[in-house]
């Protein structure tokens, strides 16, 4: 291509994973003029699940920053323009990058922008993207089947044009989208804060969740005075050097030995076919408080890991998730949960079920308790297990065994090496 002529190419965003239909910009790492380099990291987007980086599909410079930081833009719109003058590729006005992992798609004809008042600012318009699947999450789009409702019949009036489901329940009453609703009256006494990215997502995967699978409950109160123990001899030997061994580790390690004679806590149920799926692998989820709201990671092929090795991955995956850069591959596939309620000062805790999962134990605060101990009263550290499981796949006689056996390898920490 001659010198001086300019090729202007659109990098809409991409879809960056199970189906998400929206991301919200944190925070551009580039301005208009600057130069960038391929794959050189352009912004930071959040989705449902994690702050994800997005890199640069062409070598050029930037000619306009398209979408705003805290602006939530739809998959598929346009985010940045950049001249690529200079490429073999004829000069196109919209250009659809070819990501690693990321399919090419269809341009939308406008994208949805808002202005510091949260109004949609002139030229946007909602609805969905003509000749493209109408957008929708999958909640929505298995209520427009269950009502026998093409999508594309309905006007959404969600980010991006997304259907949410108060377009749906106003296409079945009236046939058409109804108009939006008045905005709530206000009371000065009162604050408002937008949901949205992680929380959002935790929010309705916990209503999925509790609408989906039909949960109970078991909880176990042991003595675990002498993994306390074990666990401070651990933090002075040189084997764990380098590595902070905690309780949570070692309830970590109890849970994935117990699984070997309980596989049903550690399997998953198939809507289409009605099957249990038993997972012959245990991908460990830790829940973590981060910045963006509750997440939770999982420790790939636990099963393999060592005390020390699990204790090593688990300390640097709450670290990222506490830092939002958890990528999207750690937040998916999780076969079993632990979170520890007891960090909190709690004695125990009824957990929600992580969606897909059959189990979650919550570890309970240790505490310092008169207790039953070789015929005698004395003063031992108690904790109360709790364990929430999914009744399709697991009866109580199986969660109360598999608790118990949790516990006995608390109580008695020899069978961590015992069971190897």
């Amino acid at each position: 291509m001659p010198a001086g002529v300019t090729e202007v190419r659109r990098f809409l965003l991409p879809d960056l994973g199970e189906g998400l239909t929206e991301a919200e910009i944190v925070a551009w790492h580039v301005v208009a003029g600057d130069q960038v380099a391929l794959n050189q990291v352009l912004v930071e987007v959040e989705t449902e699940k994690a702050v994800v980086e997005l890199p640069s599909p062409y070598a050029g410079t930037v000619v306009e920053v398209l979408a705003g930081a805290g602006e939530t833009v739809a998959v598929g719109s346009p985010i940045v323009a950049i001249d690529a003058g200079g490429s073999d590729a004829g000069a196109a006005s919209e250009q659809v990058p070819v990501l690693v992992g990321y399919g090419p798609s269809a341009p939308p004809p406008s994208r949805r922008r808002r202005n510091g008042r949260g109004r949609h600012e002139e030229g946007s318009a909602p609805g969905a993207r003509s000749g493209s699947r109408p957008l929708a999450a999958p909640p929505v789009r298995f209520m427009a089947r269950q009502e026998g409702i093409d999508l594309a019949d309905v006007t959404g009036r969600g980010p991006g044009g997304i259907v949410t489901r108060e377009d749906l329940a106003a296409h079945l009453v009236t046939g058409r989208a109804a108009a939006p609703p008045a905005a709530p009256e206000r009371d000065d006494r009162e604050s408002r804060t937008a949901v949205r990215g992680v929380q959002k997502h935790m929010a309705e995967a916990m209503v999925r969740s509790v609408t989906t699978a039909p949960q109970a409950c078991v909880f176990l109160s042991c003595d675990v005075t002498a993994t306390m123990e074990l666990v401070e001899r651990l933090r002075a030997h040189r084997h764990f050097e380098g590595v902070r061994i905690t309780p949570l580790a070692v309830v970590a390690r109890a849970m994935v030995l117990a699984l070997r004679e309980h596989p049903a806590l550690n399997s998953s149920w198939d809507e289409a076919t009605s099957e249990m799926v038993t997972k012959h692998y245990v991908h460990l989820g830790i829940a973590v408080a981060g910045p963006l709201g509750l997440v939770v990671p999982n420790v790939k092929d636990a099963q393999e890991m060592t005390l020390r090795e699990l204790t090593g991955a688990m300390a640097d995956l709450a670290a990222r998730a506490r830092s939002a850069r958890c990528s999207p591959a750690e937040l998916r596939g999780g076969t079993i949960t632990l979170t520890n309620v007891g960090v909190f000062g709690v004695d125990a805790g009824v957990p929600i079920l992580n969606p897909g999962e059959a189990a979650i134990v919550a570890l309970g605060a240790v505490q310092r308790r008169p207790w039953e101990h070789d015929g005698q009263v004395a003063l031992r550290d108690v904790v109360t297990l709790s364990l929430a499981f999914d009744h399709r796949l697991v009866d109580g006689q199986a969660a109360a065994r598999y608790l118990a056996a949790v516990g006995e390898i608390l109580a008695d920490p020899t069978n961590l090496i015992a069971l190897g």
